[in-house]
């Protein structure tokens, strides 16, 4: 696939550009022509905001199922007992495990009352920020994987972990944090990302990257608010259109290098994968392998949901992804990085829904965090195996390099600009209702 950057270099960060082609339709959400700052306060409520997220992702399932199925939770196996299962938690402790498990990942939603975003006048993101959030929430799982590892539970008591805290900050409502929507925005300008428009997997996933990178160069090595190289993973071996993404190791590699700036040979890499497995729906066909990404070490999910409802699919019990909801609408909160005695109740929930696997979007993006070399040969020897046995439908596959030269600045995006054929996958608030345009980048 053709390789997407930014319109600017290394020395200027942000830059705008001409809005393309949109991709994916949002939801139906009463919206008139007019501006977008208008349709968000018209969607500001809580309640009225469910109701659409309901129309869209249909009504939310939550609970876990009469099933005493193993539940896969970003790697993690619980297994539940029969006696669960029925209501009786005194046979097994694994649901109560699991319940823990998923209330101590990190929730982010839409949120109203903070600083307008760059010129506009919006306050807040309600009916367009749910891609946004979602990305949010899979690299703030990297942070806490990264910082605390993967058996972390989020403590009962105060005073928390510095760490945690510190990861909550980097995520607050303003520009003054790394991570907010704010600077996400101003990153993925390149690809067309702006307040009041819905963007898809592919421009997000681009946007991070961007917004990482411009970080390292302000920062510098020593600092950086992510700690760990990104490698966006898309194209075939022929790095042309269409076939199943493919995970380079030498690219990866040069990542590493470029993140460490030389001084290592191998860093901590967080690989995002946008892919669009079908049409309408998913191919059937992909299920039961995007199902098993879930039993990978290294797993941080799915950022997908449904045309306009993107939510972050956390886990799979059977033929259910079980997924954290960016919808709910909360106030603004901005947590110091020093407070360790935050209210951090508005970044969890323990409420679980559901939804069929095979009805969520077929424009969706995965997410792997891998610690170091060994832990990225582990989940290239898992991705390998996992094609091989896909009966000719792979996700994406696995190689140590390209078949033919391949220009190293297009692949780490450091120089160039955004091609002008491509659909980035972003469109206003007021132009999505109706549209159903598809991603034609990445088609499986």
């Amino acid at each position: 696939m053709k390789g997407f950057r930014e319109k600017a270099g290394a020395s200027k960060c942000f830059s705008k550009s001409t809005p393309d082609t949109p991709n994916r339709s949002l939801a139906s959400v009463g919206s008139e022509p007019g501006s977008s700052e208008t349709a968000v306060k018209r969607l500001v409520t809580a309640g009225s905001m469910r109701r659409i997220h309901e129309r869209v992702l249909g009504p939310s399932r939550t609970g876990i199922s009469s099933s005493t199925s193993d539940i896969w939770l970003l790697g993690v196996c619980h297994k539940i007992a029969q006696d669960e299962a029925l209501g009786d938690a005194a046979g097994n402790n694994g649901l109560a495990e699991f319940n823990q498990d998923f209330s101590s990942r990190i929730l982010i939603s839409y949120r109203k009352g903070f600083d307008p975003i760059g010129d506009s006048k919006i306050t807040s993101d309600v009916g367009w920020g749910c891609m946004l959030r979602s990305s949010q929430m899979l690299v703030a799982q990297a942070l806490l994987f990264h910082q605390l590892g993967r058996p972390w539970r989020k403590p009962l008591q105060k005073p928390f972990d510095r760490e945690y805290v510190e990861i909550l900050h980097l995520f607050g409502d303003s520009e003054t944090s790394p991570f907010s929507i704010h600077n996400l925005l101003q990153a993925g300008k390149a690809y067309g990302l702006a307040a009041g428009s819905w963007v898809g997997p592919y421009a997000m996933c681009r946007s991070w990257e961007a917004l990482a990178r411009c970080q390292r160069v302000e920062t510098g090595l020593g600092c950086q608010s992510l700690p760990m190289a990104i490698y966006v993973v898309s194209g075939d071996e022929d790095g042309e259109r269409g076939g199943a993404p493919v995970v380079f190791i030498d690219d990866a590699s040069r990542h590493c290098s470029v993140f460490s700036k030389g001084q290592a040979d191998w860093t901590p890499i967080l690989l995002l994968v946008p892919l669009v497995l079908g049409l309408e729906k998913v191919n059937p066909r992909y299920i039961p392998t995007l199902r098993l990404t879930f039993t990978f070490p290294q797993s941080l999910g799915i950022v997908g949901g449904k045309p306009g409802a993107s939510t972050y699919i956390v886990g799979v019990q059977e033929e259910s992804a079980i997924y954290l909801d960016p919808h709910d609408v909360q106030p603004v909160i901005n947590i110091g990085k020093d407070d360790l005695e935050a209210d951090t109740s508005t970044y969890h929930s323990d409420v679980i829904r559901h939804i069929h696997l095979d009805s969520i979007d077929p424009s969706l993006a995965i997410g792997f965090y891998c610690r170091d070399k060994d832990d990225f040969d582990d989940f290239c020897a898992r991705a390998s195996k996992l094609a091989e046995e896909s009966n000719g439908a792979p996700l994406f596959t696995v190689t140590q390099t390209h078949k033919k030269p391949v220009n190293h600045s297009d692949v780490l995006g450091e120089t160039g600009g955004v091609p002008e054929d491509d659909s980035l996958g972003v469109m206003s608030m007021n132009d999505a209702v109706g549209n159903a345009h598809e991603d034609d980048w990445q088609l499986l």
